[in-house]
C-alpha cells in the first residue's frame, strides 16, 4: 500500500480534523454520560430532548417521511426493479395507512394494543425516524474524516485469516456498525463491480458485517430497558456477530458461493501494508481528513442519506413489522419456527426457551420484532441475548433482503433464508454463556 508524499505530510488542521471529528464522533455514540440521573450515550440524550422539545411537531415530521417513504419507489420507478422491491413498495402503502390510523387516532381496537400499533409507532417509528437523520450528523464526525482507514490498516492482518475477507473490507464492517448496512451493501456492491472483491467475499461482506447501526441498536436497547448496559451490549452485539461470521464463511452457503470475480473481470487485489503499520495507519487517516469535503457539506450529504434511510424504512416497520406481530399474536406460525431454536436455547440454559425460541425466529420478518416478545420480561440475560441476536442475525425481510437484492452481489433468498438460520443458532450459542458470565 503506498501514500502519496503529500498526504503523508499532514498539516496541523488536517490532523485536527481526524483527531478532533473523530472523538467527537466516538464521543456521542461510545462514552455513556449521567444527565438528570439518566446514564446513557450522548446521542439518546439529545434524541429525548429534541422528542421532548418538539413534541408537537413530532407527528407530523414522521407522518412526512412515511408519505414520502411511500412515493418514492413509484415516483422514482424503484418499484420496477424486481418482484420483491415490488411487493416492499405495494407494502409501504400498508404502513402509510397503519400510521395515519395511529397518528391520527382512527386505528380500530385490535390495532391500538399497545403491544401492536402504539408499540410499533411510539418504541421504533419514531425514534428511528428521529435517530437515524440526527444520528448521521455524527456518523458523518466517526466516519468521514480518517477513523475507518486508520482501523483499516491495522485490521488488515486479520480479516484474511479469520474472515476470509480483504483488509480493506474492516471498512465495510465498522461502516455497517456505526453507520448502517446500507451504506455497507453500497460500499461492497461497488467493490464487487469494480473487481475489487470476488463474489464470496461479497457475500462474506453483506452477510457477516451488515448489520443494523449503532443508531439502531439504541433503539433495541431502549426498548429493552438496557441502556443501563449500553457499552457492554454494544461490545458483546460486535464480538458476538463477527464470532458467528467467522464459523458462518466456512460452511454452506457462504463456503459455496463462486469465488470469482463481477463478470470475469480481473481481480484488483489489495496490496500488503509492509513496515510501519502505525505510520501507515496514521498516514491513511492524514490522506482521508485531507480529501474530506468540509464539515457543513459533510453532514448535509449525510443527514440527507439518514432521512431517505429514514423514509425507506419507516412504511416497512408498520407493514412487515406490524405484520410480524399479527402473525405472532394470532398464528402458531412462528411457534412452529421457534421450535427450531429451543433446542439451542435450552442447551444453553436460557431462560424461557420457548419464548426465547418464538422470539429469535420472529428476525426474520423484521429485525425489531425479537425484541417486542420479550420487551418487560423479568430475566436480563434473556432480553441481553435476544437484543443481540436482534442485531448478529443480519437477515430480515422489511429491508435488508431487499436492499441485497438490489445490488450484484450474488445472493437470492433462499440463501439468505439459510445463512439467517445458521446465524441466529450460532449466536444463541455463543451469546448465552458470555451473557451470563458478564452480567
Amino acid at each position: 500500500m503506498t501514500t502519496s508524499s503529500v498526504e503523508t505530510q499532514g498539516t496541523f488542521p488536517v490532523v485536527l480534523r481526524f483527531v478532533v471529528y473523530s472523538l467527537v464522533g466516538i464521543v456521542f455514540f461510545f462514552l455513556p454520560i449521567t444527565i438528570n440521573g439518566k446514564s446513557t450515550i450522548p446521542l439518546d440524550h439529545l434524541i429525548t430532548w429534541i422528542q421532548t422539545a418538539a413534541a408537537p411537531v413530532v407527528p407530523y415530521i414522521i407522518l412526512l417521511m412515511l408519505v414520502c417513504g411511500t412515493v418514492l419507489p413509484f415516483a422514482t420507478g424503484g418499484w420496477k426493479a424486481s418482484k420483491v422491491r415490488g411487493v416492499f413498495a405495494f407494502l409501504n402503502i400498508l404502513g402509510l395507512v397503519v400510521g395515519c390510523s395511529l397518528l391520527f387516532d382512527f386505528a380500530p381496537a385490535w390495532l391500538n394494543d399497545p403491544d401492536m400499533g402504539p408499540f410499533l409507532l411510539e418504541k421504533l417509528v419514531i425514534p428511528v425516524g428521529l435517530i437515524v437523520p440526527v444520528g448521521a450528523i455524527f456518523l458523518a464526525l466517526l466516519v468521514g474524516y480518517g477513523l475507518m482507514e486508520f482501523l483499516g490498516v491495522f485490521c488488515q492482518p486479520i480479516m484474511r485469516p479469520i474472515w476470509r475477507t480483504p483488509g480493506r473490507s474492516a471498512v465495510d464492517a465498522v461502516a455497517s456498525f456505526v453507520g448502517s448496512y446500507s451504506l455497507g451493501l453500497l460500499i461492497t456492491d461497488r467493490m464487487y463491480r469494480g473487481g475489487r472483491y470476488t463474489g464470496r467475499e461479497a457475500a462474506i461482506i453483506a452477510t457477516g458485517f451488515s448489520t443494523v447501526s449503532a443508531s439502531f441498536m439504541v433503539i433495541v436497547a431502549k426498548a429493552l430497558d438496557l441502556m443501563d448496559h449500553w457499552s457492554l451490549y454494544f461490545w458483546l452485539s460486535l464480538v458476538v456477530t463477527f464470532a458467528v461470521t467467522v464459523i458462518s464463511v466456512r460452511i454452506p452457503p457462504l463456503s459455496r458461493v463462486p469465488d470469482t470475480t463481477y463478470l470475469g473481470m480481473e481481480h484488483d487485489k489489495e496490496q500488503v501494508v509492509t513496515g510501519n503499520r502505525a505510520r501507515v495507519a496514521w498516514n491513511e487517516a492524514l490522506g482521508a481528513s485531507r480529501r474530506a469535503p468540509s464539515l457543513a457539506k459533510n453532514i448535509g450529504a449525510n443527514v440527507w442519506d439518514g432521512l431517505k434511510m429514514a423514509m425507506a424504512i419507516l412504511p416497512s416497520i408498520l407493514s412487515v413489522g406490524l405484520l410480524g406481530l399479527v402473525v405472532a399474536r394470532f398464528t402458531p406460525v412462528f411457534d412452529w419456527l421457534g421450535y427450531l431454536f429451543v433446542p439451542f436455547a435450552w442447551i444453553v440454559g436460557l431462560e424461557d426457551p420457548l419464548l426465547a425460541g418464538k422470539a429469535s425466529a420472529t428476525g426474520i420478518a423484521e429485525m425489531f420484532l425479537p425484541a417486542t416478545l420479550v420487551a418487560g420480561h423479568e430475566s436480563i440475560e434473556l432480553r441481553m441475548v435476544i437484543a443481540i441476536v436482534c442485531v448478529s442475525a443480519i437477515i430480515f425481510f422489511s429491508a435488508l433482503v431487499p436492499c441485497v437484492l438490489a445490488t450484484q452481489i450474488p445472493l437470492n433468498i433462499p440463501q439468505m433464508v439459510a445463512i439467517w438460520f445458521v446465524r441466529v443458532v450460532l449466536t444463541i450459542l455463543i451469546a448465552t454463556p458470555i451473557v451470563r458470565l458478564l452480567l
